[in-house]
Formats: C-alpha cells, sequence, structure tokens
C-alpha cells in the first residue's frame, strides 16, 4: 500500500514536534572537578535525600545552577544532582594540586608515619579544603614538610564568576540657576576662653593599658606534608600522625613529639640487626621551626638495650635532615699533610643566635658522633604554588644549590668562633 506524499510529510512533521518537545538541556554556567575521594550528589539539597550519583576525585563536572553555596551538577554521564561548592575545584586548583604531586617527588622523606585511624589527606594545609585521600590505619606514609597555618577557611576564587556589575548612568546635572545666590553669613567668632575649654582634664586622659578590648589570638594548625607510595602528596593534621620508629627507640621521646628519624648504622647480637639511629623531637606544637632536639642512639652490646651517644638540646631546627658521608679531618698527621676520612654521618640546618641558619655536618665513628663542620644552609625546601601554572621554573645551575646571600667576613668568623667553643664545651 502507498502512501501519499503529504502523508509521509505529516508523520515526518510530527516525530519531529515530539523530539523537540522534551525539556531542554541547560548549558553549563562553569566546570568544577571533584576534590574529594569519593562524592554523592543528591537529588535536593537537603543531606537527607536520596543520592542520584557517586563521583570520584578529579572527575570533570559540570555547574549548571547555584543556590548560595551550593551547587547543582551534572556529570558526563548525564546525571544531576547537588553539593557543596567547596567540594570542588577549579582548573586552576587541579593543576596545583599536580604541581604539588610533581614537587613532592623532589623532596627528601624525614622518616615514615602511620595512623591509628583512618587519615583525611587534603589538598592544602587547612580543614576547609578538600580531601583527596584517605590513608588507612597502620598505612605507612613519608614525611616531608612541616607548615603552621591559622585555623580559617583559605581564600578562594568562585567558579562561577560574578556577573558584571551595571554601570549606572550618570545623573543630569541641575541647571544652572539664573541668579547666583546670596553670600553666605561670616560664622561665629569662638569664645575667648577656646583654649581652655580645649584641654581634657588630667583625670580623664586614658592610659596607655585602657585600648579597649584586646582581639582573640587566631587559632593555628599544625600541618605535615606527606607522599604516600604511589607518589601522592597531600597535607595532614600532624597530631594524627606517629613516626613508625621502633618502640623500644620511642619510649625515650620523654613526652616530645618525633618529627624524623633515620637508621644510621646496624651492629649483630645474638642473631638480631639492630640500628643505630638518629632523631629529632619538639616539645612544643604550633613552633615556625621543626625540632627543637636531635639526638643518637646506639645499641649497647654488653647491656642489651640502647643507649644515648650524642644528644644537641634547645636549637631551632629546619628540614631536610641529611644522611650523607661525611669528611672529619684528623688532628694527626701523615708526612706533614693533614689526614681526612670519610665516616657515615648526618647534618642538620639548625638557626644560631645570629639569626643565621647553618647545615652542620656530624661524622658517626663506630659509636662516636663528632662535630665535622658547618655551612650556610641551603634555601628551605619549599612549595612554589603561588606560580601561575605553566610558568616557567627558575634556572638553576648543575650541582649547584639555591640559598640564602653569602654572609660576611666578620659574620662567619663569629659563627667559626662559636663553633669551637660548642665543641670545646661537650
Amino acid at each position: 500500500m502507498r502512501h501519499s506524499p503529504l502523508v509521509s510529510l505529516a508523520g515526518l512533521l510530527l516525530s519531529v514536534g515530539c523530539q523537540s518537545s522534551g525539556p531542554e538541556r541547560p548549558a553549563a554556567l562553569a566546570v568544577g572537578y571533584v576534590g574529594p575521594a569519593t562524592l554523592n550528589l543528591r537529588k535536593e539539597i537537603p543531606l537527607d535525600a536520596p543520592v542520584v550519583a557517586t563521583v570520584k576525585h578529579g572527575e570533570k563536572l559540570e555547574v549548571i545552577r547555584r543556590r548560595r553555596v551550593f551547587l547543582q551538577v551534572r556529570t558526563a554521564k548525564g546525571q544531576v544532582g547537588w553539593t557543596n561548592e567547596r567540594l570542588l575545584l577549579s582548573a586552576r586548583e587541579m593543576a596545583d594540586l599536580q604541581r604539588l604531586f610533581e614537587q613532592a617527588k623532589r623532596l627528601p622523606p624525614q622518616g615514615a608515619a602511620s595512623t591509628y585511624d583512618l587519615l583525611n589527606v587534603h589538598t592544602n594545609p587547612a580543614r576547609l579544603s578538600p580531601s583527596f585521600l584517605q590513608v588507612k590505619p597502620g598505612e605507612k606514609i613519608e614525611v616531608l614538610l612541616h607548615r603552621v597555618t591559622p585555623r580559617t577557611a583559605p581564600p578562594r576564587a568562585p567558579l562561577i564568576p560574578p556577573a558584571p556589575k551595571r554601570v549606572k548612568k550618570a545623573a543630569r546635572k541641575a541647571p544652572e540657576p539664573k541668579y547666583p545666590p546670596p553670600p553666605l553669613p561670616r560664622p561665629p567668632a569662638p569664645p575667648a576662653n577656646w583654649e581652655q575649654l580645649s584641654k581634657t582634664p588630667a583625670g580623664l586622659v586614658p592610659s596607655g593599658d585602657e585600648g579597649g578590648p584586646k582581639p582573640a589570638p587566631v587559632p593555628l594548625d599544625d600541618w605535615t606534608l606527606i607522599r604516600t607510595k604511589g607518589g601522592e602528596a597531600g597535607w595532614a593534621l600532624s597530631s594524627r600522625l606517629y613516626m613508625a620508629i621502633p618502640d623500644e627507640v620511642a619510649q625515650y621521646a620523654e613526652g616530645h613529639r618525633i618529627t624524623s628519624y633515620f637508621p644510621l648504622a646496624d651492629v649483630q647480637d645474638e642473631g638480631q640487626v639492630r640500628h643505630a639511629w638518629l632523631w629529632t623531637t619538639i616539645s612544643a606544637s604550633l613552633q615556625s621551626y621543626d625540632f627543637d632536639s636531635f639526638r643518637v642512639f646506639i645499641w649497647s652490646l654488653r647491656r642489651h638495650r640502647y643507649e644515648t651517644a650524642f644528644i644537641a638540646r634547645n636549637v631551632k631546627g629546619y628540614y631536610p635532615v641529611l644522611v650523607h658521608p661525611v669528611a672529619l679531618s684528623l688532628s694527626a698527621r701523615v708526612r706533614g699533610t693533614p689526614t681526612t676520612v670519610t665516616y657515615p654521618g648526618f647534618s642538620v640546618c639548625v638557626e644560631n643566635d645570629d639569626g643565621q641558619r647553618y647545615r652542620r655536618s656530624y661524622a658517626f665513628i663506630t659509636n662516636v658522633v663528632r662535630f665535622a663542620s658547618e655551612r650556610p644552609c641551603e634555601a628551605a625546601p619549599g612549595l612554589d604554588l603561588e606560580r601561575p601554572a605553566g610558568a616557567a621554573e627558575p634556572e638553576v645551575a648543575d650541582g649547584e644549590q639555591p640559598g640564602p646571600p653569602a654572609a660576611s667576613f666578620f659574620a662567619r668568623l663569629k659563627a667559626r668562633a662559636a663553633a669551637i667553643v660548642r665543641r670545646f664545651r661537650r
């Protein structure tokens, strides 16, 4: 049976009309990326609303609607749900996080740590920043850096750019009067005793201590930059971390928090391998420096226990602590030339009384720790997160360590004299 052309045209128009009668797909206002490890998108804003989709960290979402701090987003599969704006990252923040991973690869580890409970790892050292990763209890992670930051929400640019402000049209100027206004009358003269009246009575002069209520101090948090086995890096609260040094050594912490530790050498005792340990500790939290004491433990073959071989207290030390061979100049001479021997050792960056930071190197000779040398510290390890994404890295010559400008001759002489005095006091 043949259909007439009119019937075919009517059917085509009817099918097109049915397709166009469906709901229109809202246009995207902005693009965001999932910040947490997993994020539930809900049908409505309340937390008890049903979940319509679960997305993972880094997935791209289209923002289609906004209600105060809540955003309605659309997934790549077309699922639509609501979430909080602070749980999404912008493209710039995702680039910063990736750069954090790359920079963390170059930082030397300061020891392994673990946690007794699920540990949230944040994109920034702030409690309200997205937690994109969770560390399981007992899982080992590497400690890299330490930072103290205010417990306030970090400033962030909104995902949806604000609408441009309307430029108000300039108001029309009133026409000038045909006749000018009359001149103003002269002001009255001040009283004859105006100087006496302007003086404040002695009893009413405020003292310096009565300046009104002082602002409350801003609470601070201790944060640690950590690195997982998979190479991911992020910020975790320092109070939730426990350094994974053996308990038979950790028991000597005397209530101080261990901030880094390193094995120096091994000895055999009754078929068991015992390490000599170097550790750093800090007695109080929320400090600008990383440790205030460092100590070397050795294993006593006679008493079968750990004993202290060296300890330095009341210092201001900074990461990184490095373990490396150290060249020690001996006082003995062979054929009229000084003898230099290389031993296992370590170095720490500490701040002297003159405010300058110096890296002190120590040689570990069997069970004895000896001071070897002192030089200005290299630049403190940091994270260049303020640099725009895609900007070139600062150029550094091969083998050169960027650091502070060289100290003057008198400053170096003073530091050297202080180092000699410290050696004799030990």
